[in-house]
């Protein structure tokens, strides 16, 4: 029983962990990578499709990503989806592929990137937190069925917090990879 919900405690921080690296991969630096176009939804024949599934994606430089649409009619539903995106990109259309320049970030830029990855860290560390506390809450129903000890309970929430700990140090360190990363110049 206390086993079952430490593995959940376990699987759920790792899948926040995960959310957390796949938001700092959406967060422009002054590189290309092709996770800079997760998210990017394109209207395609009436239907909301990700991008990456339209299109090959390939970074043949630091600051350029190419697009090779799997359907040249995407071209330009593509390059809109693109311009429309909060990413401050400008898709360039040759009518065969799409290459996105990435324009080196300004300091003021990075500052607000550097801000908007703390707020993001800090939402992931409440939701971190969330798992903690539902832990405990499962555990003190169990103690409260007598189907395990104060003592158990006890132990089982010191391992919890710190297998909390243990997450959110992940994060912090996450964290700062990301902000070097935004303002090495």
């Amino acid at each position: 029983m206390i086993e079952d919900i430490i593995e959940e405690l376990r699987k759920e921080m790792e899948h926040t962990l995960g959310s957390l690296r796949r938001e700092f991969g959406r967060t422009r630096t002054g590189r290309a990578a092709a996770s800079l176009l997760d998210g990017i939804m394109v209207e395609y024949y009436g239907t909301k499709t990700p991008l990456n599934q339209l299109a090959g994606i390939n970074v043949p430089e630091a600051r350029l990503l190419v697009l090779q649409p799997y359907d040249k009619g995407a071209l330009h539903e593509i390059e809109r989806a693109i311009q429309q995106s909060d990413l401050g990109l400008n898709p360039l259309n040759d009518g065969k592929i799409i290459r996105i320049p990435i324009p080196e970030l300004t300091a003021e830029r990075r500052k607000e990137l550097v801000k908007h990855i703390h707020k993001v860290t800090e939402e992931f560390r409440v939701s971190m937190r969330n798992h903690r506390r539902d832990a405990i809450d499962m555990l003190k129903v169990l103690e409260k069925d007598k189907e395990i000890t104060e003592d158990d309970l006890r132990r089982a929430q010191e391992r919890v917090q710190q297998i909390t700990t243990d997450y959110i140090e992940r994060v912090d360190k996450a964290l700062k990879t990301k902000e070097a990363e935004i303002l090495e110049v």
